[in-house]
């Protein structure tokens, strides 16, 4: 969590449909995407915690 570690995050049909020199940016942008899809349930998660702990404190 505190840390971040480089990865390729493709699953193996896109890797197989992606491979060679001639896809390369077509490789990193799929890579992008994933990674970007990824982060949107952490964010949501995140934005409805910091929510529930505003109306937690409110209340006290």
């Amino acid at each position: 969590m505190f840390f971040t570690l480089s990865s390729n995050a493709q699953c193996a049909m896109c890797r197989a449909a992606l491979s060679g020199k001639d896809n390369q940016v077509k490789a990193a942008a799929v890579n992008d995407g994933i990674v970007y899809l990824m982060v949107i349930p952490y964010l949501l998660v995140g934005v409805l915690g910091y929510y529930i702990y505003r109306m937690k404190k409110n209340k006290n």
